[in-house]
């Protein structure tokens, strides 16, 4: 096991902040999708190829941001009351654990009434301070424009005619 802010790359000094580094290698393939790139390296991977030397990069990356829905009063009121009814439920759980035989189920239903209660306030709170700036909700994720295979120099050769032979279907 090593330290949080130390390396277990070869020559790295302890103490000192695992900085990034840029990936190195050789490119023996470059794929659209990352599914793509990732069948790459189960193939190599299927047929015993060391690949401790392969790295797939993400090269030219975009923020997508996907809308799912319009927001509104009664969704921001509703989200609210069902996100403060878990955390209120967990608390009454957790104190009902610790009150005295018999008062276990009061608790547990003190906890949801006030976790219902706080879930919609602070949703209201929120929502209103957007002030309808945002009224939709969305998924965000990083993708790249193309995945590049990079394999380390002693074995990036017999990678590319790996992957070139998959690429023609004629490896099996």
């Amino acid at each position: 096991m090593t330290a949080p802010f130390t390396g277990n790359r070869p020559g790295a000094q302890p103490g000192l902040p695992n900085l990034p580094e840029p990936p190195s290698g050789w490119p023996v393939g470059s794929y659209a999708k990352y599914e793509e790139a990732q069948r790459a390296v189960d193939h190599l991977a299927d047929n015993e190829f060391p690949v401790a030397d392969v790295t797939i990069v993400g090269v030219d990356l975009m923020l997508v941001e996907r809308v799912i829905g319009r927001l509104t009063w009664g969704r921001v009121l509703l989200t609210g009351a069902a996100s403060g009814a878990w955390l209120g439920l967990f608390v009454g759980l957790v104190l009902s654990l610790l009150a005295p035989v018999g008062s276990g189920f009061g608790s547990i239903l003190t906890g949801l009434v006030i976790g219902i209660i706080f879930g919609v306030v602070s949703g209201a709170i929120t929502y209103g301070a957007s002030r309808g700036r945002r009224d939709f909700t969305s998924q965000s994720q990083i993708v790249a424009g193309r995945y590049d295979v990079l394999c380390q120099p002693r074995n990036a050769e017999k990678a590319r005619d790996m992957l070139s032979k998959l690429a023609l279907g004629t490896d099996t």
